[in-house]
């Protein structure tokens, strides 16, 4: 029998349906797994109280509502709007991808070594020392001005094991290259920067126990992980130089558009503009990361997703500008092409974002590695082009590291 997955509201939701998808990101609620069959109206009521507005359910595993929309029918119409809405032109970089890989590297190396030094003396109960924060994250300014996709690109790249300290740095590059797109004066960016840096340092105030727990969390546990917001402020608070933007980071970042987050519920214009920068950026991050256990998104289906749950969790403009910022294709993305070519996302520099220029590595009707080639995609054919994207495709499943490439 075929998987039925089906998009409802959580007012549909019954006892004897069984949840595929809770359709939002997966540290916004304590339950063990996103996948469950609904016993009683409590596990609805909790839904309830953790924000969930809509949902997927498996209509093999339990009960129908038989004019839902499917799954397919649904990611076949964002998919269309997203498109619609984002066949623009990204900006030419100053710097090319290609000659900002090297000094991005060093920038990154010692942007994780400098959070992973604050993170441990903050748990060892030492001030921050904010000065070396500020001169990396200036470092890492000026690295994302030449060009933002080799940041980000690396960015990608993450230890399990040291994704506390990874994430932070990450949240601080997106959110200066998010920043770009609003013009922001240097100075801001890095302010948005640092407090990118810093938006988890209250989690080492969580025991590891449970900080680093992979079983389901109990309501207890899981009201400690969200006391980390307050911690971080606590601990902002300390330090006589901190900026307003950089606490407003810290402070907000999981607060949610609709009052779902916390710790203030806040809603709509009481947050800050930084904040919801950073709700977004924050959970963009965690949900294209691998955690020991869980897999993280391909980034073409956590912006996907995103777009969906700005009905509610985020402010859709922000969503599309957020968009546009990374692009549909990531560089380092792995797309299936009309011609069946597997290719690897290498420059959206000047381009439609449907249409960047690829590299072509693998033949998937004939199953083997080709010598790699440059595409350019917004090219008729004859002129290096002639081809299109037809879908974001498994380096795991291909077996393809995209990084190689680039």
């Amino acid at each position: 029998m075929n998987q039925m997955i089906k998009k409802i509201s959580i007012h549909q939701l019954q006892p004897g349906m069984f949840v595929h998808d809770m359709d939002c990101g997966w540290m916004e609620h304590p339950f063990l797994t996103g996948s469950f069959k609904v016993r009683v109206d409590k596990d609805i009521e909790r839904m309830v109280e953790y924000g969930i507005h809509e949902l997927y359910i498996d209509t093999d595993k339990g009960l129908d509502v038989p004019d839902a929309p499917t799954q397919r029918e649904v990611a076949v119409v964002l998919t269309r709007q997203m498109t619609a809405l984002f066949e623009t032109r990204q900006p030419v970089e100053p710097t090319s991808l290609h000659d900002e890989m090297g000094r991005a590297r060093v920038v990154l190396s010692e942007a994780n070594r400098i959070i992973g030094e604050v993170m441990h003396g903050a748990r060892l109960g030492r001030q921050i020392e904010q000065e070396k924060v500020d001169h990396v994250v200036s470092e890492m300014s000026e690295s994302v001005l030449r060009n933002k996709d080799a940041l980000l690109s690396l960015c990608r790249i993450k230890e399990k094991d040291n994704y506390t300290f990874l994430h932070s740095v990450s949240v601080g590059v997106l959110l200066m290259s998010f920043s770009r797109t609003f013009n922001l004066k240097n100075e801001d960016m890095q302010l948005l920067g640092t407090g990118g840096m810093l938006h988890d340092i209250g989690k080492t105030r969580v025991p590891d126990r449970i900080l680093n727990k992979t079983g389901a969390l109990t309501p207890d546990e899981f009201s400690t992980i969200q006391r980390h917001v307050v911690y971080g402020q606590n601990i902002l608070a300390e330090m006589p130089n901190i900026s307003q933007t950089s606490y407003e980071v810290v402070a907000q970042h999981h607060e949610r558009y609709d009052g779902s987050g916390y710790p203030l519920k806040l809603k709509g214009a009481d947050m800050s503009i930084y904040g919801q920068m950073a709700s977004i950026v924050d959970v963009y991050d965690a949900i294209t990361s691998d955690r020991c256990y869980r897999k993280g998104m391909d980034p073409t289906v956590a912006l996907r997703k995103m777009f969906e749950w700005s009905k509610f969790h985020f402010d859709p403009v922000l969503i599309q500008t957020f968009v546009r910022t990374i692009g549909i294709y990531p560089v380092g993305t792995l797309v299936m092409l009309e011609s069946r070519k597997i290719a690897v996302v290498i420059d959206q520099q000047g381009r439609d974002l449907t249409r960047p220029l690829v590299l072509v590595v693998f033949d998937a009707l004939k199953h083997c590695h080709l010598t790699p080639q440059d595409v350019d995609l917004s090219k008729p054919l004859g002129h290096g082009g002639g081809d299109k994207i037809v879908s974001h495709e498994s380096a795991e499943q291909w077996r393809i590291d995209p990084y190689q490439y680039i």
